[in-house]
Parts: structure tokens; sequence; C-alpha cells
């Protein structure tokens, strides 16, 4: 890996490819499904995943992106994976047998939630514990002799709640258990659990760092040995792969993160103020406010900024929020988060999840992903849509 020490250098230069055949400045799309094998004899590893002989097992873009990810992130080696979605799957089914227990944070992924839910205790009889892991104690109580995985949903999604990756990694080491982090929402700019204890930490590429809006993929952090485990399984046995032209995106996208999170996490704590003092709002919650319920484990854990992603309220009935909504212009009402465009989704109280949800989320509420757009812009969208409210 390049010993380079700046993050904005690290995100631009770590991982690149210097010796391409014709001098390219910027690695190219390496778009190919094969690679010539060698013919003097050598043994071939048709699944190894340490030489790039077919996509499946690996492929140059991939290889950029690891590096560069495993810089940016400060770990020793990275898999990147199709999809957040898969990086999180790769993880559980690497890792956990018929029999085993997970202890999973209540509030999470939609897809994880069917996961742990459904999908894995009905097909796979694994025992899985939902709790609230911003609750140390609830943590602590469901630990079991056969615990094998804690997965911590740090900012959580959608409620932005804060869990302390260090002291859930002495509570894992306790139980002999490992700990996986999904660190999508604080990006690897605001959050660093490898350096916290945890053992592995997944992002969905799709959102912060990738940053624009146009590649899907997911990625997993952490020593070697758990990373090679994870690309023999996910990777090449399952065929999880990235493919190079999405992988060439992702990195191109991640060349300006640091930027990014920046300004997205500048334009969240402005609307975030704006929003707590308006008298039609009635709750926000974002990390960077005092008034949020972790806001002091969120110093403490998080780098000096919270990231773009905010979760709030307005007075109101059905009725009033569907105004809102509909009387946004900049602003878009669709998934996803951590794009250039500011986003915003809606759950009305009538929402499949939201019983996991602190109770003050019941009445419905929005997630808002701040975009990189004039914050000044923003809020003036924010402000004409409440104004036609008639709250």
């Amino acid at each position: 890996m390049d010993d380079y020490k700046g993050i904005l250098t690290k995100c631009i230069h770590a991982g690149n490819k210097k010796n391409d055949t014709y001098d390219a400045l910027h690695t190219p799309i390496y778009m190919t499904s094969n690679y010539r094998l060698p013919t003097d004899g050598t043994p071939v590893d048709w699944s190894g995943i340490h030489t790039n002989i077919y996509t499946r097992n690996g492929n140059v873009n991939q290889f950029v992106l690891q590096d560069k990810l495993s810089a940016v992130e400060g770990a020793e080696d990275c898999v990147v994976l199709g999809s957040g979605v898969a990086a999180l799957s790769g993880v559980f089914l690497t890792f956990l047998d018929s029999g085993d227990h997970v202890i999973c944070s209540k509030v999470c992924y939609s897809a994880v939630n069917i996961l742990f839910r459904k999908l894995l205790p009905d097909k796979y009889h694994i025992e899985v514990d939902m709790v609230d892991t911003t609750d140390l104690n609830e943590v602590k109580k469901a630990i079991k002799p056969n615990t094998k995985l804690i997965h911590v949903e740090t900012p959580g999604n959608p409620t932005t709640g804060i869990s302390d990756i260090a002291e859930i990694s002495k509570i894992a080491k306790g139980a002999d258990a490992l700990l996986s982090v999904d660190g999508t929402f604080a990006s690897p700019l605001c959050q660093k659990p490898l350096e916290l204890g945890a053992d592995l930490v997944i992002h969905s590429m799709t959102k912060y760092i990738n940053g624009h809006g146009d590649s899907l993929g997911g990625c997993v952090l952490g020593k070697t040995q758990l990373i090679d485990m994870i690309k023999e399984q996910a990777m090449v046995n399952i065929g999880g792969i990235l493919s190079p032209f999405n992988a060439w995106l992702i990195s191109r996208g991640l060349t300006t993160l640091p930027l990014r999170v920046k300004q997205h996490s500048e334009n969240a704590m402005k609307i975030a103020e704006f929003l707590e003092q308006d008298k039609r709002v009635r709750f926000v919650h974002y990390p960077g406010l005092k008034s949020h319920p972790q806001h002091e484990l969120a110093e403490k854990q998080m780098l000096g900024s919270y990231a773009g992603m905010l979760s709030f309220d307005i007075k109101g009935g059905e009725q009033e929020h569907l105004k809102f909504l509909n009387s946004l212009k900049l602003i878009s009402h669709a998934v996803s988060l951590g794009d250039a465009e500011s986003l915003i989704v809606y759950t009305d109280k009538y929402g499949e999840k939201i019983k996991y949800y602190p109770e003050i989320y019941a009445e419905g509420f929005f997630r808002f992903s701040v975009g990189l757009e004039d914050a000044e812009d923003i809020l003036n969208d924010l402000k004409q849509a409440l104004d036609k409210c008639g709250i």
C-alpha cells in the first residue's frame, strides 16, 4: 500500500496503477471477463483471490478500489462486492453457521431486518436477538454461549442513534464473538470503527463513497485473514463480485469524498439547527446537535463532523405531511443517501418497521439526506414547503 499520510492524498492517489501499457495517468477501465493463463506449467488456482485469471476472482479496477479504501479506512485489507447488501450478507453467510446466535441493532437497514428476522432464522436456523444497541445493558443481557457475531449499525438508519463501538467491542471480545459495524451513515471519514475495536466495518459504497447516485457497490474492511474468507465465499463461490465499470466509477467518486463529506456535514448542521428552532417541527435528530440523545458519545466517537443524515417530523397529520412533501421543489422524494442532491424519504405511521424505532417516531417521520447544494437554497425550499402546510 502506498505510504500516504493525508486523507485527501490517500483518496486521490492510493491504489492507483502506475504501470499501464500506454502510461495512462488514471487507471483505465478493464472491461474484460478473463485474463491470459500461464503456459509455463505454473499451477492455476481456479478459485484464487489474489490473481486476476477471471473477473469473478478479481479484476484490476477492483484491486485499485480495495487498496484505496484500505488506505482511507486504515484497514489491513478490503473486499468490494456488488452492493451494500452483498457486503452485509457476505459477512453473515461467511461467519455464521446453523445454531449460532447473533445480536443485531434493532434499528437497522431494511435488508438487514429481513435477513435477521426471517431469512437466516427460517432457512439456516440462526438465532437472532434484535436489541437497542445504543443501550449497553441490552447488549450485555443478550449475550449467549453460542453468540458468534454482534452487528451494530451506527449511526442507525434511519433514526441516527449512536452505539458505543469501543464498549460493544469489549463485550464482543469477552464473548469470543466478532463485531461488525455498518458505518454507511458516517462514511469512512466521520468514524473509524476498526480503531475502536471492531473486527469488520461495512459500507454501502452506493452512498457517500461513490457520492454521485450512479453505481451500486458494497465493501467490507478488516484484517486480511477475515477478508480473505469473505472473498473466497461471498465473492468467488457465491458470485457477489463488483463489476470493473462500477469499481472504476466508485474509485472516481472516492477521490472527492473528503470535500463532499465536509460540505454534507456543514449543510446538515445548518439544516438541523433551523429545524430545531422552527416551532412547526415536532423533533429533529442529528448527531451534531446537543439535543441528540447520544450527542456526547457522537462527539467522542465521530471525528468532528457528522455527515449529512438527519431525521425529523413536522406537526400535523397525514394531510400536512403529504402537503409538505409535495411542496418541496429542490429536495427530491427518493431513496438512497449521500448523493450530491438532497433526498428525502417519508415514512408514515403505518410503516412496516416503525414499531422498531423509538416512540417519538410512531407518528411518522422524514429521513433527510442533506446534499451539496447551497445551504441557503435547501433552507429556502424547506421554509416554503413548511409555509404551505398551514401548521
